[in-house]
């Protein structure tokens, strides 16, 4: 599926049009940075295109340094997720 264009700016570092957006890499990536980042569009977008199990699997198996700690709990919570304890390597930290 391409993406649209409105995606963007969740997605900076990459060419939209050369991401292959069912990769599992990608599909993690893509969610991990809508659900941080996003607005209700992009969001609604994401809801849209990929299942509710994708995305409940990619917040059980959340990728290391990739979240902000407020919107994973958020989402985890808001979708029922439980990481069992993943959280923590999760969290992107400033330095």
């Amino acid at each position: 599926m391409s993406l649209p264009k409105f995606l963007q700016p969740y997605l900076a570092s990459y060419d939209l049009k050369k991401l292959d957006s069912d990769s599992d890499g990608v599909k993690k990536e893509i969610v991990s940075q809508i659900l941080n980042l996003g607005d209700k569009r992009s969001v609604g977008w994401l809801f849209s295109n990929y299942s509710g199990d994708d995305i409940k699997n990619i917040l059980k198996s959340p990728s290391r340094g990739s979240w902000y700690e407020e919107s994973l709990n958020y989402w985890q919570k808001i979708l029922g997720v439980n990481a069992n304890g993943q959280n923590k390597n999760a969290l992107f930290r400033n330095p």
